[in-house]
C-alpha cells in the first residue's frame, strides 16, 4: 500500500494531494454525521459530502494513475480542470449540508437553480475531459503496457462514461428515485432507496468500473479475452440494474421490507 501511495505521489503530485485533501474531508463529514442530528431528505445531511469527497478522492487517484501511462496529454491542464470543477462542487454540497439543505435538485430559487445547472455542466466537462482521455488511450501507442491491462482500461473508462452521463437523468427528473412507495428507508452506508427504484445504483456500478476492471485484469485475469467478457458481463449488469429502478424496483429490498409493501 505505501508503495503504491509513493508511486501515485510520482506520477502526478498535484491530484495526489487534492485526493489526500478528499479523504481527509471524508473523514471530517463522517464525523460530524455521528454527532449532528441534521437530515436532509430523510438522511443525515453530512452522508452527501462524506460519499462525494471519497468518489472524488478515488476519481482522482485513478486518473492521476492512468494518465501517466499518456505519452502526449496536457496533465497540467487536466489537473486544474479537475481540482477547480471537483472543488466547486465539493464547496457547494458542503455548505448546503451545514444549512440542512439539498444541493442536487434543489430548485427552490433563481439562485440554487443557477448553482444546480453549475453542477450539471460541471459534472458534463469533468465526464468529457475523461472521455478525452480514453480516445487518447485508443490512439495512443502505449507498448510499455500489457494488452489486456490497457483494454481495460479503455473499456472501464468506456462504461464510465455511459454511467456518468446517466446523471443527466436524474436531473431531468430531478430526482433519483422512480416509485410511489413511501421514501425514507435506505440502505445504510449507500443510503440508496429500499423501497423504490434508485438510480444511483446503477450509476455507481457504472462509474466505478473505472477501478474494478483495471484492476482486476493487473492482478487476475492477465488476458485480453478475460477482460472483453468482464467488461462485457459488469456493462450487462449495471444495465440491468438501471432497468430495475426504471421499473420502480428497490436494488435491495429486506424481507420486512417486502412484507409492508405486501400489506
Amino acid at each position: 500500500m505505501l508503495q503504491f501511495v509513493l508511486e501515485l505521489k510520482a506520477r502526478n503530485e498535484a491530484l495526489f494531494y487534492f485526493s489526500a485533501i478528499c479523504f481527509a474531508l471524508a473523514v471530517l463529514f463522517y464525523l460530524l454525521g455521528i454527532f449532528s442530528q441534521t437530515q436532509v431528505a430523510g438522511v443525515n445531511a453530512w452522508i452527501k459530502p462524506f460519499k462525494f469527497a471519497v468518489s472524488i478522492g478515488i476519481y482522482c487517484s485513478t486518473m492521476a494513475w492512468y494518465c501517466f501511462y499518456l505519452p502526449s496529454f496536457n496533465i497540467l491542464l487536466f489537473n486544474r480542470a479537475n481540482i477547480a470543477l471537483f472543488t466547486f462542487e465539493l464547496l457547494y454540497i458542503t455548505i448546503q449540508a451545514s444549512r440542512g439543505q439539498e444541493s442536487h435538485f434543489n430548485t427552490t430559487t433563481a439562485f440554487y437553480r443557477i448553482l444546480f445547472a453549475c453542477m450539471a455542466v460541471a459534472a458534463i466537462a469533468i465526464t468529457c475531459y475523461t472521455a478525452y482521455a480514453g480516445i487518447k488511450f485508443c490512439q495512443s501507442d502505449l507498448p510499455n503496457l500489457a494488452p489486456h491491462y490497457l483494454w481495460a482500461i479503455r473499456l472501464s473508462i468506456f462504461i464510465f462514461i455511459i454511467f456518468s452521463f446517466e446523471g443527466l437523468a436524474m436531473g431531468g427528473r430531478q430526482t433519483h428515485t422512480i416509485g410511489t412507495q413511501p421514501q425514507h428507508t435506505f440502505l445504510p452506508i449507500f443510503k440508496w432507496n429500499m423501497k423504490e427504484g434508485d438510480l444511483r445504483v446503477a450509476h455507481f456500478i457504472g462509474m466505478h468500473a473505472l477501478q474494478v476492471i483495471p484492476l482486476l485484469s493487473f492482478y487476475l485475469l492477465k488476458a485480453t479475452r478475460a477482460v472483453f467478457t468482464l467488461s462485457g458481463v459488469y456493462l450487462v449488469v449495471a444495465t440491468a440494474v438501471l432497468i430495475q429502478a426504471l421499473q420502480a424496483k428497490p436494488f435491495i429490498k429486506t424481507k420486512q421490507i417486502q412484507n409492508e409493501i405486501d400489506r
